[in-house]
């Protein structure tokens, strides 16, 4: 059975979050949900990581498995999404306790820090739910999820204006699958998702060409 090849080469040096990324005078961070995509971003020049699963739904949590082998091969820090489904963010009593497991158990896989939200019925940010899953992540940092992404188009007009000097990209595109025997009368998932002939992956020159800007504002 051929496979990908993955290099025997694995880096076990560690940046401290907040570290990454202070030389260049900005952070960014990368959302990935592959082993594939961390390593793009860290050779793209990211300073951080955000790891998920189910991007198409806008990220939910990963598998402890993803965040193990990433860890392995990355040395910038790995944020890793805490959200137990797609869709909104008001959350059952039950689904809060997977959350609370799932910090519980990406504190003792290696995260170095923590994205989460919530919100109350009406749209406020529920501050009681924040503030306990705030307490279980300790000692780690927090970032509270869900602000908008970064592109080419609007990087320049965001740093411009705001004067933030952190932000978040997926920065991927379409990688075709290494699979010869493609069955088009049967598909993954649902009528509307992409096919799975074709994977997106972080791609190292849109990370490179964000920082190129950032650099180019902020610098």
């Amino acid at each position: 059975m051929k496979r990908q090849g993955a290099s025997s080469e694995r880096k076990r040096a560690r940046i401290p979050s907040g570290k990454a990324g202070a030389a260049n005078g900005f952070l960014m961070e990368v959302c990935v949900d592959s082993v594939e995509s961390a390593v793009n971003a860290e050779r793209g020049g990211a300073g951080r990581i955000e790891l998920c699963s189910g991007l198409l739904e806008g990220g939910t949590t990963p598998s402890m498995g993803v965040l193990q082998v990433v860890k392995q091969y990355v040395q910038i820090p790995v944020f890793v999404m805490i959200r137990p489904r797609g869709g909104d963010f008001l959350y059952s009593d039950r689904e809060v306790e997977v959350m609370k497991a799932d910090i519980r158990l990406a504190k003792l896989y290696g995260a170095d820090g923590l994205v989460f939200g919530a919100l109350t019925e009406d749209g406020h940010i529920d501050k009681e739910l924040c503030m306990s899953l705030v307490a279980l992540c300790r000692p780690l940092p927090v970032t509270f999820h869900r602000g908008g992404g970064i592109t080419e188009r609007n990087l320049q007009r965001i740093l411009e204006g705001s004067g933030a000097t952190e932000f978040h990209c997926s920065a991927r595109s379409a990688r075709d699958s290494g699979m010869k025997f493609r069955n088009s009368s049967v598909a993954m998932g649902a009528s509307l998702s992409s096919s799975e002939y074709s994977l997106k992956v972080t791609d190292v020159t849109q990370v490179r060409t964000l920082n190129a800007i950032a650099k180019n504002i902020l610098v």
